[in-house]
């Protein structure tokens, strides 16, 4: 099975009269469809599931995040790169989703996942929930997120369920373009003015503290502290040194800034749970 397969599902319509959908009535198809997704007999599907959840969550909070950018970035150009680095994100959330459903027996939808369930129903790391604060803020944050996602998805991409492979080996390419942007802007920034020097270190302090979450998996740690002390030493900045925060995302435990993000990336939908256009 290649990976392309996978992902060019995302574009194929259909004229069957199914009601599957995507980002709320928009009609497209199954994302894995035509695709092999019986579990493999030595993946724990439990287990699967919940990866797949996680990540998922990871992936559509932020690029809601992202979205909050559109309109508010400093230059045309930077906000259709960002809308794009969301889309990307949209993307691996949906195939992700669509492989949990598979891999836990529920078969439930990625509409499911992502609009009918309630902030305490969330896996995602804490980190992308974060308001966007100044653009230093957010572009810091992406790089983080992005050479976390690409460590962990390049071990992904020699998993034995061989759709999370195929997935992760597509995202392996969209991640690499994320953290090249994210990293061009926070060496600008660092190494730049005095003002834009200082709300990178503002930024360092205020969300170093959720970077732990990230870095509790060992096998990706060391890769990803390494991109981005080389990231950071060209920017001119130091490498935090912050205990992590108690509690842990992947438990449920949240900010209290997920649930307005949710109630307003889900009200459409909510209010309107069967509609299609």
């Amino acid at each position: 099975m290649s990976d392309d397969h996978v992902y060019l599902s995302l574009a194929e319509g259909h004229d069957d009269g199914s009601d599957a959908r995507w980002a709320f009535g928009t009609g497209f198809e199954d994302p894995l469809h035509g695709v092999d997704t019986a579990v493999p007999e030595s993946v724990d599907a439990a287990g699967l599931a919940a990866q797949c959840l996680a990540l998922g969550d990871d992936a559509l909070v932020l690029a809601q995040r992202l979205a909050e950018w559109i309109t508010l970035a400093p230059e045309l150009e930077e906000e259709v790169a960002l809308a794009n680095i969301g889309l990307d994100l949209l993307g691996q959330a949906r195939l992700l989703y669509a492989r949990c459903g598979q891999a836990d027996g529920t078969s439930r939808t990625e509409d499911a996942y992502a609009y009918f369930r309630d902030a305490d129903d969330f896996r995602n790391v804490r980190l992308v929930e974060l308001p966007n604060g100044d653009f230093a803020f957010s572009v810091l944050r992406l790089l983080v997120f992005a050479c976390w996602r690409l460590a962990h998805f390049t071990e992904l991409a020699t998993s034995p369920d061989p759709v999370l492979a195929a997935i992760a080996a597509k995202g392996v390419n969209e991640l690499a373009y994320h953290r090249q942007y994210a990293a061009e802007w926070v060496v600008r920034l660092g190494d730049g003015t005095e003002e834009s020097h200082a709300r990178m270190l503002t930024a360092l302090e205020s969300q170093a503290p959720y970077w732990e979450e990230l870095f509790a998996a060992e096998d990706v740690r060391d890769a990803v502290r390494a991109d981005l002390r080389q990231v950071l030493d060209a920017a001119g900045l130091p490498v935090p040194h912050t205990a992590p925060l108690p509690g842990d995302g992947r438990d449920g435990e949240h900010t209290e800034y997920l649930a307005p993000l949710l109630a307003e990336l889900q009200s459409v939908a909510r209010a309107h749970p069967e509609a299609t256009w």
